[in-house]
């Protein structure tokens, strides 16, 4: 998911000189949505719940964050960015969620509250920078004032004032009266970079130490005075209803409290999980499956195969495809990528206490306005009277900005009498995901010599935008559909991108991590390596002459060459493949070096990637989220894939629907570019090139040209020619 919108100055309307108790709070305004009235805080005091500043008598610096740590790094880097420009300690500044409201939380760079499409650090880089930078301003006048002095002859380090002249030294919490009385400065000057003492550091994060000892409490860690378990069964066959529910089995089971029989799913209520698990294991339901009994894989490709033949809707029209495409051979091929569910760590869950007054959930969602407003409509509880408790999410992915589990919570939670923590299982969760959609893409290509020079793209798939951001869903297009198509880093005269939209019988699509530049990126880079060949030119040579007007990528590709010792003799049945991408504004070149056997099986043996994302806030987290993200796209490259038989999802948890093994993860080494950018994203983009990559080493190795996920090995094995 990208946008466009600018982030504006900030706004000194937005500034107040008031009081959480004793702290000075300095708001800042992200302009997206008007501000709304200013409420009060639990003392009376006035505040403004926007991202904002809260600094306290101690001199600690609380800052409310609108977005969610999933994994990802986000709370140090936030922390960090706004304690560099504070001249704070890191070690002062903490963060508080901020609490579910779209007109005053919203991600400027999305348009609604929430984490995702590697925005966080994009989002906030420059209002966090501005915001910290003002409140050291007033900070400084503040002290200038008290010991009759220049500002400008003042200076800042680790939470304090400091006069070097005269000796005098103040912390923050010290100036509060006193800053509360300060007007808000105009433009004031941010540090250069390289007079940073944190941002660009390898620094660690803020939220180890408590996970590791196990201090960090996740949603699915609830507990309070009377908690009661449930767990679920939904109908096998999306849009099913309970026909009938024989229960005396589990009524039986020590520990089962209650049995809940809903339209759609059943739940069973009980002292601890483990009776919740067994009661429903009791259960004998009898189910209406509905229309989509019959549906297959094998429909829903036949479907797609079939729309994808037809033109679609125009995304990109550069020069003339039509008259250049078609006046000499063309070289064609499609691409298809299948349903992939999420697979988070932590299962999905939810607490809720459900009152005729009120609802109170505990759950970790990357989109906590929408989550609290479904809630609300579930409950007929106006939106004030629903408070939602967030956590920490133990994965996301793509799986949290949904909001179908707290729903399904909460009409369960109404049922009982005090709290209740629902958890699905494993299977419950695969089998009832919100999947990455299926994608075709068709691709006509025409050469001059050894450059392409005419290239028609079709996309064919759901739309995800259209169901969960229908404003952004303008004239048939789908804006995370096309994306990394639309854009690709080749300079091609001629070029036209369509987009078709095909949604699949009876199964839910939604976001998956890297989103739409997974489907595209695997496809045009796989398919450059097919022109490569047909030119008969090294893949990199063949990507490096077409890059254009690229510095970035031509460097990232030329690193990642280099450290790959790309070139050098491998042995027999091993290949080098590569793969480039401007993605959530960072390029990265990827190189994956695997071995097939005879058999067809495939071992990757090594991974180098070169990665500009702008400047690294904080470079390990960056290696970190590289070398995670690296290993997510892999496994679904090599084992992720949902079907369907009867309307039933056939995978139902890791033994059917793999992960990377950690004897199976290869030694993955990264380089990041020192660059002077704008930081980009990095979560979902490392994700995108991992796939391609080692398709393209397949083919290497083997010259067998798959175009289709995951790894087909019987393909590769019968294809005995590369022996």
């Amino acid at each position: 998911m990208t946008g466009s919108i600018e982030l504006s100055d900030i706004s000194r309307r937005h500034v107040l000189g008031g009081a959480l108790a004793s702290a000075f709070v300095f708001a800042f305004h992200l302009p997206v949505r008007a501000a709304g009235p200013v409420q009060k805080g639990p003392d009376g005091a006035a505040f403004a719940p926007n991202a904002y500043i809260r600094i306290d008598g101690t001199g600690q610096v609380t800052l409310m964050m609108p977005q969610v740590e999933m994994g990802q790094g986000i709370y140090t880097a936030v922390a960090t960015i706004l304690a560099e420009e504070l001249d704070a300690n890191l070690s002062q500044v903490a963060l508080e969620h901020a609490p579910p409201d779209e007109k005053l939380y919203t991600n400027p760079l999305l348009g609604l509250q929430a984490t995702g499409g590697s925005t966080s650090v994009r989002a906030f880089w420059t209002p966090l920078r501005k915001a910290g930078a003002a409140t050291r301003a007033i900070l400084v006048r503040a002290a200038a004032d008290q010991w009759h002095v220049a500002a400008e002859s003042c200076s800042t380090i680790n939470g304090a004032v400091v006069h070097k002249e005269s000796g005098r030294q103040t912390g923050y919490g010290d100036l509060l009266d006193a800053a509360k009385k300060i007007a808000v400065p105009g433009d004031v000057a941010l540090k250069d970079p390289k007079d940073f003492v944190l941002i660009g550091k390898p620094l660690k994060r803020l939220d180890t130490t408590d996970k590791v000892n196990g201090k960090t409490i996740y949603s699915i860690d609830t507990m309070m005075p009377g908690l009661k378990f449930a767990t679920l069964a939904q109908c096998p066959v999306f849009g099913g209803k309970v026909v009938k529910v024989e229960d005396e089995g589990a009524r039986k089971i020590a520990g089962v409290q209650q049995i809940i029989a809903l339209d759609d799913l059943v739940a069973v209520v009980g002292d601890h999980m483990w009776a919740a698990k067994r009661g429903l294991e009791a259960l004998d339901i009898t189910w209406d499956e509905g229309t989509n009994a019959n549906v297959s894989s094998k429909d829903i490709w036949e479907h797609l195969r079939a729309a994808s033949e037809g033109e679609g809707v125009v995304a990109k029209s550069v020069g003339d495809v039509t008259k250049v495409l078609y006046l000499g051979e063309t070289y064609d091929a499609s691409y298809e990528m299948p349903f992939l569910a999420h697979a988070t760590m932590e299962p999905l869950n939810c607490t809720v206490h459900v009152t005729p007054t009120s609802c109170d959930i505990w759950v970790g969602t990357q989109i906590i306005a929408r989550a609290r407003s479904v809630a609300a409509k579930a409950t007929g509880l106006p939106e004030e009277m629903v408070t939602i408790h967030q956590h920490l999410l133990g994965g996301g992915f793509g799986r949290r900005l949904e909001v179908d589990m707290i729903a399904v919570a909460v009409r369960i939670g109404g049922e009982v009498d005090g709290p209740v923590k629902i958890v699905w299982t494993r299977e419950g969760d695969v089998q009832h995901d919100i999947y990455r959609p299926v994608y075709r893409d068709s691709i006509s290509a025409r050469m001059s010599g050894e450059k392409v020079i005419a290239l028609k793209y079709r996309v064919a798939g759901s739309s995800v935008i259209a169901r969960f951001l229908p404003p952004a869903f303008n004239q048939g297009i789908d804006i995370d559909a096309v994306d990394s198509a639309v854009d690709t880093p080749y300079d091609i005269p001629n070029v036209q991108v369509e987009y078709v939209r095909v949604e699949p019988a009876a199964v839910p699509t939604g976001f998956w991590r890297g989103v739409g530049p997974n489907n595209n990126v695997f496809a045009i880079e796989c398919f450059m390596d097919e022109l490569a060949r047909k030119a008969n030119k090294d893949p990199v040579a063949f990507r490096r002459d077409m890059l254009g007007k690229t510095p970035r990528i031509r460097h990232v590709l030329d690193l990642a060459a280099e450290k790959s010792l790309w070139g050098q003799p491998l042995p027999p049945r091993v290949g080098r493949g590569v793969s480039v991408q401007p993605t959530f504004n960072t390029s990265i070149a990827t190189v994956v070096e695997a071995e097939v056997d005879t058999g067809g099986d495939v071992y990757i043996r090594r991974v180098t990637l070169a990665v500009d994302c702008g400047l690294a806030v904080n470079p390990d987290t960056v290696v970190a989220q590289v070398e995670g993200g690296m290993i997510f796209g892999l496994t679904a490259a090599l084992y992720g894939e949902i079907t369907l038989e009867k309307g039933r999802v056939q995978q139902s948890n890791f033994h059917d629907y793999r992960m990377l093994r950690i004897d199976q993860a290869p030694k993955i080494d990264v380089h990041l570019v020192k660059s002077g950018e704008a930081p980009g994203g990095i979560g979902e983009a490392a994700v995108v090139g991992g796939p391609p990559a080692l398709r393209n080493a397949i083919y290497a190795a083997t010259g067998v040209a798959l175009r289709r996920l995951p790894i087909d090995r019987a393909l590769i094995a019968e294809k005995k020619s590369w022996l």
